[in-house]
């Protein structure tokens, strides 16, 4: 699930998005989903009914019904932020995880013991 909280530019953004999604041939429909997902974290499929499609006209219908809201700037600066920090966290949790069972090799690790070497080998 994406966000349902955005900012009044990142719609009128998001408008202009399906706007030219609906306009555009299959390869592009699918750079433009691409981009709602990754930019704006805005999944079509979280608002949709299955199988219609989704344009501005259905994002407005959102808003009007409260599937999504507009915040301030500074609000969704901040969740933006957040998010990215539980993002940060959980990668490293997973990474820390990985290392622990094996799966993994701890990468920051393994450059230490390399420079340490290479260092050794310098003063030989």
């Amino acid at each position: 699930m994406g966000r349902n909280k955005f900012s009044q530019a990142e719609i009128t953004q998001i408008g202009k998005l399906l706007r030219l999604k609906n306009a555009g041939n299959r390869a592009r429909q699918k750079q433009i989903r691409h981009e709602l997902r990754v930019n704006y974290e805005f999944n079509i499929s979280d608002f949709n009914e299955p199988g219609r499609a989704f344009g501005e006209e259905e994002l407005q219908e959102a808003l009007r019904r409260g599937a999504i809201q507009i915040l301030d700037d500074a609000t969704i600066n901040s969740m933006k932020a957040k998010r990215a920090r539980d993002r940060a966290r959980d990668e490293a949790e997973r990474q820390r995880q990985a290392v622990a069972s094996g799966q993994q090799t701890d990468w920051q690790q393994a450059m230490c013991e390399w420079q340490d070497w290479e260092q050794s080998e310098a003063e030989h």
